[in-house]
């Protein structure tokens, strides 16, 4: 076994950290959060300096590289103190790519790399289901070669400024019984779209909105991937997309860590340094496990994934355990730096709130247990058959 970063990643890491350094500064990131963005031409700067093409097809212009490589370059990102907006990015690229059309993709890249994001952002929770992908709504019905969306999607990621939805719809029977979902690419133009903001307490960042499709037609050729099995292709992605999330989380978790030691570091009271109290000795001692047991996690989910492993149990705890580990975390850390810390004169606050929301986007932790908590005990099953089984798990 080999924890060590390669050469390669090493060259990476520290190419993200200088690259962050010089244009995601505090005063840049503290802006975003305010301004509901990311300066557009940070984002810009990002895909041209190359960094927003890794984990592409080498067809397209991108790098090519493994899930533990991805995984580390999202934490590097997240870790200039942030809910950075590049990285989520990159996951409708990567739908994108898998699902679409050659002229679909080609469209799609063109886009990215002229505007610094994906041409779409997806929507797929609605009002009455978050969990429930079964309890959706939104129809889309055709006739004549047209296809007609009506419904509202909420919670929608970076929908208040995307030119375009991968709206997920049920074809022609908006019932409970039908489990046949398409996706299709809807311009946010498209007469019918209505887009409202939602105001969230964490990740202002990345704006969400509530989306209504009110009788909008888009022509057949807006179908992504294949009719009828769009939730299906989706769901092969949410493993990854569950360790994209945490590798995002464990960025913002690993800046506020290094801001509370820090202070710890340099506080004094009752005529010594903190540092010195075991009670706070405590906290960093519970923080770093936090972060260690979270990483290693993550990166053998990301390591079996690279090796062909079925990994839905792993990425579900994953979620499971590390959003609400790192949440108190960070609690930790606005803690240890008392009255300043919760003050917006610190980020740690922020970070605070960000980590919060990771317990619910992506799959709630409460569902993660659903998941996870029936796969655990088939593979035990299969265990108590042949030994050796439980070895791979």
């Amino acid at each position: 076994m080999d924890f060590s970063y390669s050469e390669q990643q090493l060259e990476i890491k520290r190419g993200i950290r200088d690259w962050c350094e010089k244009n995601l500064t505090e005063e840049v990131i503290a802006a975003g959060y305010k301004n509901r963005g990311i300066d557009p031409e940070v984002a810009k700067r990002w895909v041209k300096d190359g960094w927003g093409l890794y984990g592409l097809p080498e067809e397209f212009g991108g790098h090519p590289v493994d899930k533990q490589t991805m995984a580390m370059i999202i934490e590097q990102l997240n870790h200039a103190g942030g809910n950075i907006p590049m990285a989520p990015n990159l996951l409708i690229m990567f739908d994108m790519v898998e699902f679409g059309t050659p002229e679909q993709v080609q469209a799609a890249i063109d886009y990215y790399k002229e505007n610094g994001v994906p041409p779409y952002c997806l929507a797929i929770s609605e009002p009455g289901a978050g969990s429930d992908n079964q309890g959706m709504t939104t129809v889309a019905t055709h006739k004549d070669g047209m296809v007609t969306i009506n419904g509202t999607k909420t919670w929608v990621t970076s929908g208040e400024t995307s030119d375009g939805f991968i709206v997920v719809c049920k074809d022609e029977d908006p019932s409970r019984d039908n489990k046949e979902m398409s996706m299709y690419l809807v311009p946010a133009t498209t007469p019918g779209v209505t887009i409202e903001p939602l105001n969230k307490i964490g990740m202002q960042i990345m704006p969400f909105s509530k989306v209504i499709f009110d009788n909008v037609q888009v022509p057949e050729s807006a179908l992504l991937g294949i009719k009828g099995k769009g939730f299906l292709q989706l769901m092969k992605n949410f493993e990854w997309e569950r360790c994209v999330l945490l590798a995002e989380l464990l960025g913002e978790a690993q800046a506020a860590m290094e801001d509370a030691c820090a202070w710890v570091n340099e506080r004094q009271q009752f005529g010594k340094g903190i540092k010195t109290f075991q009670l706070v000795q405590e906290h960093i001692v519970e923080m770093q496990i936090a972060l260690t047991n979270t990483r290693n996690f993550l990166y053998r989910t990301c390591w079996k994934m690279d090796n062909g492993i079925p990994v839905n149990n792993d990425a579900a705890m994953l979620k499971r355990y590390g959003a609400p580990a790192l949440t108190d975390l960070c609690s930790k850390a606005l803690q240890l730096m008392g009255g300043l810390g919760y003050t917006d004169e610190t980020r740690v606050s922020r970070l605070m709130l960000d980590c919060r929301g990771f317990q619910i986007g992506g799959g709630t932790v409460e569902i993660m247990v659903h998941i996870s908590g029936r796969g655990i005990l088939k593979e035990y099953a299969k265990g108590a058959e042949d030994p050796d089984y439980l070895w791979t798990l």
